[in-house]
């Protein structure tokens, strides 16, 4: 589906929006063909809220390729990353309906994984 989508030009990778556990999911977003040329498999760019704002994740983030746009600490409310930044805050929202999703129960990666999985098929 996402080559389809990338062959149509209906992909956005301008940028993406993280939050929670997400910084390490960086590694394993998957390699996007659908059009001439190497394969899409970053973000121009991604944003956080300050909740990252460390300069260890902006070199993690640099040294992937993608320039970071994170809300710094101790500043107003107001830096524009909200109008982005919804989309994720009501993802979350949704996920957090499955109260198993809530609490990270699982020691296993695989299983929370199947379990996000499960909760996004419902939620779509």
């Amino acid at each position: 589906m996402l080559s389809e989508l990338h062959a149509a030009g209906q992909l956005d990778w301008s940028r993406a929006v993280i939050d929670s556990s997400h910084v390490r999911a960086l590694k394993k977003i998957p390699s996007v063909r659908g059009r001439v040329g190497r394969p899409r498999k970053r973000p121009d760019c991604l944003l956080a809220d300050r909740g990252y704002d460390h300069d260890k994740y902006r070199r993690l983030v640099w040294s992937a390729g993608i320039k970071p746009i994170i809300a710094r600490r101790g500043t107003p409310h107001g830096s524009g990353l909200g109008v982005h930044r919804y989309v994720v805050e009501r993802t979350i929202a949704l996920l957090h309906w499955f109260r198993r999703l809530r609490i990270r129960w699982e020691v296993r990666d695989d299983i929370h994984e199947a379990f996000m999985t499960l909760a996004a098929a419902i939620v779509c």
